[in-house]
């Protein structure tokens, strides 16, 4: 594993548990929509893919009532907090470290709004450990995983993607790197499944940042 030069990172359930800050944000915009949200764990399920496509899925919205029930959702989010109810996953600072001392170079994509990314990392402490950081725009554009890796490839001048893989626990990681041509490390220890990243056909799939550490580091 040790050939591999670039590695991009998903944010939400791969660097970081933003369970909290999430389903707390999504409860606030579908309760203001007059929809009765009971049990946070149920929007787990909202971590990991665009939010625009996530309100339509789970709950049926239109097109405008999803863009109403984002605004909301960043209102929230981002003017109350939410933003840092997050926790670094124990053990990814170090694999970062580790990493960065042997030359690797290192990327962010994330389906999250980029400013948001970057401030969360900023605030973590987490910045100083990537050469880019790859997101959606906060005009609703580039949201789509595959984008967002594409961007970041063209971006750092990543040709021989040979040498590059996406770690992340969805399986819009998986798909977005596949579609981009990139192997991917399915992580277990954040919010999708065995089942669900073996069926996007992740090529490794580890349980903890301990064996991710040995499938990335030399």
């Amino acid at each position: 594993m040790s050939s591999y030069e670039f590695i991009l990172f998903d944010l939400d359930g791969t660097l970081t548990d933003s369970s909290e800050g999430i389903t707390r944000s999504v409860a606030h915009a579908l309760e203001s929509m007059g929809i009765s949200v009971p049990d946070l764990d149920a929007l787990c399920k909202f971590i990991g893919p665009p939010l625009q496509e996530s309100f339509k899925q789970f709950y049926g919205l239109s097109e405008s009532e999803s863009l109403t029930a984002i605004k909301l959702y960043r209102e929230h989010h981002f003017n109350e907090g939410g933003l840092f109810e997050n926790v670094v996953y124990d053990g990814i600072r170090e694999l970062l470290e580790r990493l960065k001392t042997q030359g690797k170079t290192l990327i962010v994509a994330t389906s999250k709004p980029r400013p948001y990314a970057e401030s969360i990392l900023e605030h973590f402490g987490l910045s100083q450990y990537f050469d880019f950081i790859s997101g959606s725009e906060l005009d609703g554009s580039r949201v789509d995983k595959a984008e967002v890796i594409d961007h970041a490839l063209k971006r750092c001048g990543i040709s021989d993607i040979s040498k590059a893989i996406m770690v992340g626990d969805r399986r819009f990681d998986v798909s977005g790197a596949r579609s981009n041509g990139l192997n991917c490390i399915g992580v277990l220890y954040g919010f999708g499944s065995r089942e669900e990243l073996e069926a996007a056909g992740a090529d490794y799939i580890v349980e903890t940042v301990s064996e991710l550490e040995d499938l990335l580091c030399e």
